[in-house]
């Protein structure tokens, strides 16, 4: 099972330190980003796709719950706080689990272990394709035929196995409905790994297509790799 990319968020340093540190000992995670500051939070999930966000609730410029409902509605947080009042409002999000400050490192693993469980077959009993609107007519994509997608602006163009299809959508907005053998790898570019065949340098071999990987993007490929 591929790595569960997360973000950290947590006004006291200490608190991020504790989380990172748990987070690198549990071999299903992979931490994209941590940071005291929520608006940086904010700003990075603009560009980058994240499975779960760990994130406490009392915090000074914004709360945990105003931040839940601000991103998207399909995000999955794991909450972690020392306020149990705010665990019955956060459950109206996605919410994992609900970790009361101090997190041991076994209470951290048990709702990293509840994520994997209602989720792991996710992709497995989803659907195995999607409806795209183009030239006026709802075109269906199964993920199987869907190699690659190129963002445009406003517009995508959505290369399959036989066709290219240019769609009036956003990249994050596309790639919040693609499972997870999808990843993105530039600003521009988002891949299907099952169509990856080497990854050189800076680039990656998608059969005989080459695609640049992102600056921001190599890190995260390359560990994949």
């Amino acid at each position: 099972m591929p790595k569960i990319n997360c973000i950290i968020l947590d006004d006291e340093p200490l608190a991020v330190e504790l989380l990172k540190k748990h987070a690198a000992e549990n071999e299903n995670l992979n931490v994209l980003f941590a940071t005291t500051e929520v608006f940086d939070a904010i700003d990075f999930l603009k560009n980058n796709k994240v499975e779960v966000i760990f994130t406490d609730i009392q915090m000074p410029e914004l709360t945990g719950i105003q931040l839940m409902k601000i991103l998207d509605k399909s995000q999955k947080f794991i909450v972690t706080t020392a306020y149990p009042n705010y665990a019955l409002e956060s459950f109206n999000f996605h919410v994992i689990d609900y970790l009361l400050k101090p997190i041991t490192k076994e209470r951290f693993d048990l709702a990293v272990k509840k994520y994997t469980e209602l989720f792991a077959q996710q992709v497995t009993n989803s659907t195995s394709y999607l409806f795209v609107k183009a030239d006026g007519k709802q075109v269906k994509i199964n993920f199987s035929d869907l190699i690659y997608v190129e963002g445009l602006k406003d517009y995508i163009r959505i290369h399959t196995k036989n066709e290219k299809i240019m769609v009036l959508e956003t990249m994050k907005s596309f790639e919040n409905k693609l499972p997870i053998n999808f990843k993105r790898i530039h600003r521009s570019y988002i891949i299907n790994l099952d169509f990856l065949t080497s990854i050189d340098g800076n680039s990656v071999y998608l059969n005989q297509k080459i695609i640049p990987i992102g600056e921001t993007y190599r890190k995260d490929i390359k560990d994949f790799g």
